[in-house]
């Protein structure tokens, strides 16, 4: 296969070949983002063990309102206005100037290092719940390596496969679900949760999951030259996954809370559990299963974002040249993607994993830059043509990311609290901001070429 270096406009790849670029259409963009948002309702059984039924169902619908709906807004108004190739890096960086931009990016790949080690482990999990083998000895490293190597052919073979990918990848995800939402709802036993105490109320601990299980309506602004008419697609997408997000998450918990089953019984992992209660072995092998698929639609997703950024970084001159070299059919940056799993499967034998609140923190932060983006465009562009604009004018713009803001305020307090070692996470993500500072003065020493 001759993989050659492709020239590019900023506003969509026309160096993968005239016409050979397949871009990527407003159902397979909802999919791709329900993936990298949500991934099914996995991850909620800590929000359910630490604040009960009614607390979770209050808090996931608070939490779009405050955090998904604001970020949606704000995404909706940049990739319509500005849909070029590297999404908010782009915005960070026309609005705010080189140094933001950098801060943005590495943010946000910081923050990839502990959430892309997660879904490797989350597949392995999913199929150890029946077949416990598979984990032991290097068969669990090897099942997690194969994912990996699985979404890096999957990416190199482009958006539109990643995105027609990920509608069936739904399918698969949502069936279960559906099963288990009418078998609880047909299992007669209402209202006997509210005698259930709860043995560790955490409520802030269950905002906090429940940020990150909301966290990912960004990323898609990465492969803006890819999509159809972003103009008009990228609104579109963001309000139709919301919509998704939030009903995958409310109709699950709010049919297993009218069963009576007792909340201090959830943890991670416990929807199998739940579907063995509710309907059987065979409901809770086809949960494991969509376990197993949510992982890898998440991972593969997440991989199509994610690797636009080195690409972006190596056309403006901070990364070598070869990061921005596509595959000459398919467009896709090929070393990049390569790349990019080189650096997840290092990561995710080391057990990073386990520090999501850190992954919160990081990826925040870079949510926030590009709220401040959007307010400093609206003072800098004024004339940019915006299809979508959050409405209020500059009063809008503003208030939109005081909740945001809000939130990520609560999730500084709470690493206060979070160790690695003996080191709270709160240190370790202001290592990880200082490096970022560090790493961008440093780049400036050495002489930088743009890729052509």
């Amino acid at each position: 296969m001759n993989l050659t270096r492709a020239n590019r406009s900023r506003s969509g790849g026309e160096g993968a070949g005239k016409g050979a670029l397949r871009k990527i259409s407003v159902v397979p963009m909802i999919a791709a983002t329900y993936f990298m948002v949500a991934g099914g309702p996995y991850g909620l059984e800590e929000v359910v063990q630490k604040t009960g039924y009614r607390a979770t169902l209050l808090i996931l619908v608070i939490t779009p309102l405050l955090w998904s709906l604001p970020t949606a807004m704000m995404v909706s108004e940049l990739a319509t206005a500005i849909p070029e190739e590297g999404g908010f890096y782009i915005w960070v960086r026309r609005g705010m100037g080189r140094f933001w931009g950098f801060q943005e990016t590495w943010l946000t790949l910081a923050g990839s290092m502990f959430e892309m080690a997660l879904y490797p482990n989350l597949c392995v999990a999913y199929l150890g719940r029946y077949f416990p083998g598979l984990q032991s000895g290097h068969r669990g490293l090897l099942i997690g390596f194969a994912m990996i190597a699985l979404c890096t052919v999957w990416n190199i073979f482009g958006v539109r496969a990643v995105g027609e990918g990920s509608v069936w990848l739904n399918v698969a995800l949502f069936a279960p679900f559906v099963a288990l939402i009418i078998f609880a709802l047909g299992s007669g036993r209402a209202g006997e949760t509210i005698s259930v105490p709860l043995r560790h109320v955490d409520l802030l601990g269950g905002v906090l999951i429940a940020m990150w299980n909301y966290m990912g309506w960004d990323n898609l602004s990465t492969i803006a030259g890819e999509v159809e008419a972003p103009q008009r697609t990228y609104s579109r997408a963001m309000f139709g996954a919301l919509l998704l997000v939030v009903v995958s998450y409310l109709l699950p918990v709010a049919a297993v809370a009218r069963t009576g089953i007792n909340p201090n019984g959830w943890t991670t992992g416990g929807w199998v559990d739940i579907g063995q209660i509710i309907g059987g072995q065979i409901l809770a092998i086809a949960i494991a299963i969509a376990g197993v698929v949510g992982a890898i639609g998440t991972f593969n997703a997440l991989m199509l974002s994610f690797t636009r950024l080195p690409m972006v970084m190596a056309e403006d001159g901070y990364l070598p040249r070869i990061f921005a070299w596509r595959h000459p059919r398919t467009g896709a940056p090929w070393f990049a993607i390569a790349a990019c799993a080189v650096f997840w499967g290092i990561c995710y034998p080391l057990g990073f994993e386990g520090n999501l609140i850190l992954d919160v923190l990081l990826t925040g932060l870079s949510i926030l830059l590009e709220f401040w983006a959007l307010v400093v465009l609206r003072i800098r562009e004024p004339g940019l043509a915006r299809p979508f604009r959050v409405p209020g004018g500059m009063a809008g713009a503003v208030a939109i990311g005081l909740p945001p803001l809000a939130l990520m305020l609560a999730t500084v307090v709470r690493n206060h609290k979070e160790l690695v070692g003996a080191t709270n996470e709160l240190a370790i993500g202001t290592i990880i901001i200082a490096a970022g500072v560090a790493v961008y003065f440093l780049s400036r020493l050495i002489p930088r070429k743009k890729a052509a």
